[in-house]
């Protein structure tokens, strides 16, 4: 995580993020002044930022709204105050609608970014200037500072090429929180053709399968916000396990790009969020899929099933099979 220190200054009336980050001054800088990049790591896990207004010039505003996984949504509003790339920009930043008009009944406050050489590449220095201690205490009990680490710990695949960053680490897996696991797996193919395998019927039972030895007897998909999906497994052969299966509910589908869910076992109550989003860069896309437990012993529990052991060799099984073809 890129995050090295978030310091909360009570009598300054100020919060200061201290970045230090492995890439040089001006590819951070492109980074945080192209809003296709900015949108990788704006929002925290969960709640990707679209940039609806870019007018990076001074004077010039930038809209954006973060989409929560079960359909909310918290927009905000720069005004590009000073500019002087690739060293230094401030903006007024504050809580707004969808159409960019400012909130008057939650804090704004004047940010200011500064980016500067260092022995690993760029400290990245972001200070926010309050304009009572009571806004700085508002923003802070929001969740700013966590938000802001979780949102800053998705920088670094922003930063490198997207090879570079996953090319043949298999499926990672990371415990964001007690409740919160983000699995990525980078596969050769396009984002158009990844979608269609996780959404088709006949691509699905050719690669969604875990370990060698199991089959897929159940593939009912879904496709539109509301509808339920189900999936069984069985095993073949002498392969031991008894068959079993998951369902949930579509929450949003916006393709090719990001799907939520929720998940159940077939006959449980315990129930997950899944978010899948999937980027591509030079025929490559990165699938990334943050999962929400109701607690960290149900999230232990699903862990130590192998979970992650059944993803990878389903995405080999993917990215051999089908993506190749």
């Amino acid at each position: 995580m890129p995050v090295t220190d978030v310091i909360t200054d009570t009598e300054n009336l100020t919060m200061t993020v201290i970045a230090d980050l492995a890439a040089p001054v001006e590819r951070v800088w492109n980074a945080y002044t192209d809003p296709q990049q900015l949108e990788r790591f704006w929002g925290p896990p969960g709640w990707p930022a679209t940039f609806t207004k870019w007018d990076h010039t001074v004077g010039g505003k930038a809209d954006y709204t973060m989409n929560g996984p079960r359909g909310e949504k918290a927009s905000g509003t720069w005004e590009f105050l000073e500019i002087d790339g690739p060293r230094t920009f401030t903006v007024l930043d504050a809580f707004a609608d969808e159409d960019g008009n400012p909130n008057p009944d939650l804090p704004s406050m004047r940010m200011t970014f500064t980016f500067a050489p260092s022995d690993t590449g760029t400290r990245m220095v972001n200070t926010s200037y309050f304009t009572s201690l009571e806004a700085l205490e508002q923003v802070v009990q929001m969740g700013a500072v966590e938000g802001t680490k979780q949102a800053m710990s998705q920088l670094d695949a922003v930063l490198q090429d997207l090879r570079d960053y996953a090319q043949g680490k298999g499926t990672t897996v990371e415990l964001l929180d007690d409740t919160h696991v983000r699995i990525t797996r980078l596969v050769e193919g396009s984002r158009e053709l990844v979608w269609r395998a996780y959404n088709e019927p006949e691509l699905i039972k050719q690669w969604m399968l875990g370990p060698d030895g199991w089959e897929m007897t159940e593939c009912v998909v879904a496709t539109v916000p509301g509808e339920t999906y189900r999936n069984s497994w069985a095993p073949v052969g002498d392969t031991e396990g008894e068959p079993f299966g998951f369902e949930g509910e579509v929450l949003i589908f916006d393709e090719p790009r990001r799907a939520v869910t929720t998940e159940r076992m077939q006959g449980q109550p315990t129930e997950t969020l899944n978010d899948l989003n999937l980027y591509e860069e030079d025929g490559a896309t990165l699938i990334t899929v943050l999962i929400e437990y109701p607690d960290k012993e149900t999230r232990d529990m699903i862990l130590a099933t192998g979970m992650a052991d059944g993803m990878e060799a389903s995405y080999a099984r993917l990215e051999t099979g089908l993506l190749t073809v």
